[in-house]
């Protein structure tokens, strides 16, 4: 039996509003919050037509209610590309420390199974290849980068602790590399900003010689892996994404030749603490929820340009 009405914080954000169409095809009421500060009412124009949806424009990071009943709480809002989180520091730690608990709080006082998104940069510049849950990271915990991977990494105790406490049923679900259609632009994640480089015949920005890696999930794959932990009974962590792992390089590459575009590659100083590799074990999510990626980096690429990815 599904879930008969939702809560979305961050709703209106890339990953946010995918998750609210997916509810909404299952037949689930979706109530989304969102304060737009990196959320997008574009992405919400089809949804809101839609009698099932509701929106709450509110800041996550003050108290939170809802009326009436719900069973589910999916609290994926918190800044999430360096552009964003290294523009908002302060706001990155709010989202991710009171903006946790009073999403918590709700699911508490409704008595909802609460899915909290954490990250896969709570591994940091991981020491341990792949990762799996039970490593415990390698972060630097005053780098500009800190305010979102501890956002993160507080965000997860902050839940375990309702678990134990309140017996909130929470559970923790940990986001590798996603994207796909409704991305900005001009967010600073790898895809958005090759696509856009590319279709505009500039050169390819890499950071460093590009050998770092990824693991690029298409996001229909994550809202799947989403949903099924909803629709689980396990706490987490869980990983989340596409082990197949591929260097920055090569995600150049491939989207040059996606694009069929003429453009150059460049390389430019590297990031600050950016990790050197990144690739889930999904032991886990095959076992527990039957979940793993389906769709190639191509194939992903290819539907991102179709929907509008980039414009």
């Amino acid at each position: 039996m599904g879930f008969q009405r939702a809560v979305v914080t961050g709703g209106a954000g890339f990953l946010g509003s995918h998750v609210c169409e997916a509810l909404l095809r299952r037949g689930t009421r979706v109530v989304c919050v969102d304060d737009f500060r990196t959320g997008s009412p574009d992405n919400l124009r089809v949804l809101r037509e839609d009698s099932r949806f509701g929106l709450v424009r509110a800041d996550v990071a003050v108290p939170l209610d809802v009326l009436g009943e719900v069973d589910l709480v999916l609290h994926l809002a918190c800044p999430a590309s360096p552009v964003d989180y290294l523009r908002m520091p302060v706001e990155t730690l709010r989202s991710g420390g009171f903006g946790t608990y009073h999403a918590l709080e709700l699911a508490r006082r409704k008595g909802a199974r609460v899915v909290v998104a954490s990250t896969s940069e709570v591994y940091g510049d991981p020491l341990e290849h792949p990762q799996t849950e039970s490593y415990w990271g390698n972060v630097n915990p005053i780098g500009p980068r800190s305010v979102y991977d501890e956002a993160k990494r507080f965000g997860e105790a902050m839940t375990m602790a309702f678990r134990r406490e309140h017996g909130v049923d929470a559970a923790l679900v940990r986001i590798f590399n996603t994207y796909g259609p409704r991305m900005r632009t001009d967010d600073g994640r790898l895809v958005p900003t090759f696509l856009r480089q590319a279709l505009a015949g500039e050169p390819l920005t890499v950071h460093g010689d590009g050998s770092q890696t990824r693991s690029l999930c298409y996001v229909d794959d994550l809202v799947r892996g989403l949903l099924a932990m909803a629709h689980s009974e396990h706490p987490g962590p869980v990983n989340l994404g596409n082990p197949e792992e591929v260097t920055v390089l090569e995600v150049a590459r491939k989207v040059i030749e996606v694009t069929g575009s003429s453009s150059a590659i460049r390389h430019v100083e590297a990031m600050e603490d950016d990790p050197k590799r990144r690739r889930p074990d999904i032991s886990r999510a095959r076992e527990l929820l039957g979940w793993e990626p389906e769709v190639p980096l191509a194939e992903g690429l290819r539907r991102s340009l179709d929907r509008r990815l980039v414009g």
